[in-house]
């Protein structure tokens, strides 16, 4: 087996390291540098960027001459299918033999259901911790970890984005008649949070804790004021350098001033393992952060074609993935199509179709929307009659977009319809395939859609293509809201060019993976069979066209 011995060095060549250095009076008492590694929003992304393998190579590394921990500030268990298919099993495998000391809560978490993820927490053979967390009221962790070098205690302290409530499915923090049992310390002010966080940074320096560092997975978006974690440091005292997550950024590496005027360290260190955070603690008292950084496409790993003693248990833990992914999980009694069976003419993009309908379905049913959306684009292979294996089923919805929710008002809707068939009948990526509403489109009606250089939606210039729009049975209202599920590309990125959805209230946020709602729409709602309501490979009349002729 290959070492991983001056492989460090290499990659330092390559890399540049942002690092922000805090001096303090006195000297730390530490014999040799205290290094914090810490990683987040690994989204399942082990064999990426450094990889785990990369990973415990960096670690190994450092031990050699300083006292390492390895921290996780959130969102590992989720995002692809060796997580989702292994309900993060496998991910919690792979952090054990890396050798994780502490971990923080993140939203998605969550996404396997309340049940699984205390089953996660009991597996995984070091602790979670997170301030703001709470059972009816009460802490369902601990808020803090310390660890102490050379007689020097350093706290952990968790906090957990109070966004989790929509950004994970909301039943998984309800009891049976759904009243809110979980919760996050929110409030509109985010006072609630500031306050649980500073509960918990006082507890630990009166336990001895010569260091603060905040393990937070808040980000910097500014849809997450107020819980973002700048927000939260200029909220507080006493802490000393604050990690993060969520945001997904690498670019957040800067001080920012607390309550009392004090710099204190952010650093954020993006996702997949793209980068891994370094924050180093010296015997002179100096605190600073920095990134190890792997910018390919392949993994670190593989381009310098190295192992260690986490290459036995990655290979075990996909070749387990990939006997998962031949399972049978549903049987379809018709042929749901992404291409005209006599011509072999893509139709998905231009055209209703089964598979459509059965995708756009899926999102409705999981989120009990008014209606769904979902571009032709995302759907990508057909399912067959006969046997449904997972893999057919990532294979038909394989993007890592997430089901989200939000509130629209009728006009966008008809908009949104109007744009995605401005193409017909030619081929647009962006042709949306509808659940809970039909509509008319009258093809003998010039498509007067307008867009920007970017190819974003602007306006319709002239008469609507589409018409005579029917939201569950009733004529649609443009004045009036409604709930619209799709996915976060369409309602949060305006994917395609469509846009009209970006500003709107977001009433669930990323909850699960595209291929997850499908599964769980085959699986728990249609009972593992895919029926004769979908046997008409042209769908079930939600569009008409309307050719004038």
């Amino acid at each position: 087996m290959k070492k991983f011995i001056g492989i460090i060095l290499a990659i330092s060549m390559l890399l540049s390291f942002p690092i922000f250095a805090s001096a303090e009076d006195a000297s730390s008492g530490l014999q040799k540098d205290l290094v914090i590694l810490f990683t987040s929003d690994i989204h399942c992304g082990v064999d990426q960027g450094f990889g785990v393998v990369g990973l415990k190579g960096i670690k190994n590394q450092l031990e050699k001459e300083n006292y390492v921990l390895l921290v996780d500030n959130g969102d590992s268990t989720q995002g692809s299918p060796i997580g989702s298919l292994t309900r993060g099993e496998s991910i919690i495998t792979l952090m054990n033999a890396v050798g994780y000391d502490i971990a923080t809560l993140g939203n998605h978490e969550f996404d396997y259901g309340m049940d699984r993820f205390f089953e996660l927490t009991e597996d995984a053979e070091f602790p979670f911790i997170s301030a703001n967390f709470t059972h009816n009221g009460e802490l369902v962790f601990k808020p803090y970890e310390i660890r102490e070098f050379d007689g020097v205690k350093v706290a952990f302290i968790g906090v957990t984005t109070p966004k989790t409530l929509i950004s994970s499915d909301p039943e998984h923090f309800t009891d049976e008649n759904r009243n809110y049992v979980y919760g996050f310390c929110e409030d509109d002010s985010g006072e609630k949070l500031y306050a649980a966080v500073q509960s918990a940074v006082d507890s630990a320096r009166a336990d001895g804790a010569q260091y603060v560092v905040a393990m937070a997975h808040l980000g910097i978006e500014t849809a997450c004021s107020p819980w973002m974690s700048t927000e939260l440091i200029t909220n507080t005292t006493g802490i000393d350098v604050l990690l993060d997550g969520h945001s997904h950024s690498i670019t957040g590496q800067e001080k920012v001033l607390n309550k009392d005027g004090k710099e204190v360290l952010h650093s954020a260190c993006g996702t997949r393992l793209e980068a891994i955070g370094c924050c180093r603690i010296t015997p002179d008292g100096n605190i600073s952060t920095e990134l190890y950084q792997w910018n390919q496409d392949v993994s670190a790993p593989d381009f310098f074609g190295f192992e260690n003693e986490l290459t036995p248990v990655l290979l075990a833990e996909t070749e387990a993935l990939n006997k998962k992914l031949t399972e049978v999980v549903a049987v379809s009694q018709v042929d749901l199509i992404v291409n005209d069976p006599e011509t072999g003419e893509r139709v998905i993009r231009n055209n209703e179709t089964n598979l459509g309908d059965l995708v756009a379905d899926a999102y409705r049913d999981q989120t009990g929307a008014d209606v769904a959306i979902i571009n032709g684009g995302g759907i990508r292979l057909p399912i067959k009659t006969g046997m449904v294996t997972l893999n057919d089923i990532i294979s038909c919805h394989p993007f890592d977009n997430y089901l989200c929710m939000v509130r629209a008002n009728g006009q966008q809707i008809l908009d949104a319809l109007e744009w995605c068939n401005h193409s017909v009948p030619g081929e647009f990526g962006g042709y949306l395939h509808v659940s809970g509403l039909t509509y008319e489109l009258h093809t003998d009606i010039e498509s007067s859609c307008t867009s920007d250089e970017k190819g974003m939606f602007t306006g319709v210039s002239g008469e609507y293509r589409v018409q005579n729009v029917m939201i569950n049975g009733e004529p649609l209202d443009v004045n009036k809201e409604y709930t619209v599920a799709s996915q976060n590309y369409m309602l949060k990125s305006g994917g395609d060019g469509t846009n009209m959805f970006i500003n709107d209230e977001v009433l669930l946020d990323e909850i699960k993976i595209s291929y997850q709602t499908l599964l769980d729409y085959i699986v728990d709602t249609l009972g593992g069979e895919i029926g004769e309501e979908y046997a008409d490979i042209w769908g079930q009349g939600r569009v008409t066209v309307i050719t004038g002729e």
